[in-house]
């Protein structure tokens, strides 16, 4: 008996998803795509660099390079649609925080973008690889079209390593500069409250001061010649009104930028503000040089509050203060010999001074276990005076 039609062994075939077929369109793209891109940024190059001489070299080649970036965000597009790769977008230039400087900083800025120019590279390299992958997917479409999904995913994964090592952006220089935006942020929030604060002295406090002495001298004249001796206590009063009103001046320019601090430096500086410390503080500064003014003011300040800290919190007996240099490290240790249990959330203004230091780049390490002893360590970058 012959065998029947349904009886007769079916031809093998392989199954074709779409997620191949999706794979097969990228690669056969891939050679106009190429070629569209490798004029670019020949063009792009070529040109900008033999104009360079001319007024209108540098403007051509930065404005290539923007469009690099933008032929980088289609190739991201084109990637994600066809082969399912998700690749963060680079963050935009931010040229614009440069609007202060000059029109030639700002040039230079775009022809330093890293983004634009891997992404020129990119095009470079395309044009062959496209050129390859396209004979190759177009051969096993005709003759080699059982292994066709082994062969397209082999070319598209090579395409995704490249997409990956050229058009993603960098992992550690974009966690740089999301640290920057949030560093910025609390820079702008503090300096906020210290004019908040400032403020808030001067109205509550020298301001007040000063008004009454205005009505008490007031006062004073218009009984100088009816009662001279009530106008003599007045005027006393008024001197004693001048006399707390300075204090209250001085303790206010202490707190924006002492003076000691300007003309002393930091050794002399931390041992004024110990000296006010309800509790016997030991100063030790081994710096030989001074740093530059910005990290100085931020190591007093940082050494003042702390030192309020142990004068209100702390119980403490005594306590040290210690600053140093290691290499590009200046490195502050405030201990005392108090009952301890302080927190970075425990409304002390630890938390404040940790995020102060971590916008400059530095460091707050804080020990204190219950019963004591209270170590902070704080560590800021070290820049030479003169750099800031």
């Amino acid at each position: 008996m012959s065998p029947t039609e349904d009886d007769r062994p079916r031809p093998a075939r392989f199954a074709y998803d779409r997620h191949t077929w999706k794979e097969i369109a990228h690669l056969l793209t891939n050679l106009p795509v190429s070629v569209v891109g490798f004029v670019y940024a020949v063009a792009t190059v070529a040109i900008g660099a033999g104009l360079s001489v001319t007024v209108i070299g540098l403007p051509w080649l930065v404005g290539g390079l923007a469009g690099a970036r933008w032929l980088g965000r289609s190739e991201r597009a084109r990637a994600r649609l066809l082969l399912g790769l998700r690749i963060d977008e680079p963050s935009p230039l931010h040229v614009h925080r440069q609007r202060h400087g000059s029109g030639l900083a700002r040039l230079w800025a775009r022809l330093k973008d890293p983004v634009a120019w891997r992404a020129v590279l990119y095009e470079f390299i395309r044009l062959p690889w496209g050129v390859v992958t396209f004979a190759v997917t177009l051969v096993s479409l005709v003759l080699l079209w059982p292994v066709l999904p082994f062969v397209a995913r082999g070319l598209t994964n090579a395409d995704r390593a490249m997409v990956r090592g050229l058009l993603s952006p960098s992992d550690e220089l974009e966690r740089r500069i999301a640290e920057l935006e949030t560093d910025r942020g609390v820079v702008v929030d503090t300096a906020a409250a210290d004019l908040r604060r400032i403020e808030r002295d001067l109205h509550d406090g020298a301001q007040a001061r000063l008004v009454a002495l205005a009505m008490g001298l007031g006062l004073a004249k218009e009984k100088l010649l009816e009662d001279p001796d009530a106008a003599a206590v007045m005027v006393d009063e008024a001197h004693g009104e001048v006399k707390l009103a300075l204090q209250e001046l001085r303790d206010l320019a202490r707190g924006i930028h002492p003076a000691i601090l300007t003309d002393r430096g930091l050794d002399a500086a931390l041992s004024a503000i110990a000296s006010r410390c309800t509790v016997p503080v030991k100063v030790s500064v081994d710096v030989h040089e001074r740093p530059a003014a910005a990290i100085e003011g931020i190591a007093y300040f940082t050494v003042s509050e702390l030192l309020q800290n142990v004068s209100k919190h702390s119980a403490a007996r005594a306590a040290s203060v210690e600053v140093w240099r290691a290499e590009d490290r200046l490195l502050l240790q405030v201990t005392d010999d108090g009952r301890g249990g302080a927190s970075l959330d425990g409304g002390t203004g630890m938390s404040g001074l940790a995020d102060r230091l971590g916008a400059v780049d530095g460091l707050f390490v804080l020990d204190s276990p219950a019963g004591g002893p209270t170590v902070v360590t704080a560590e800021l970058p070290w820049r030479t005076r003169g750099q800031d």
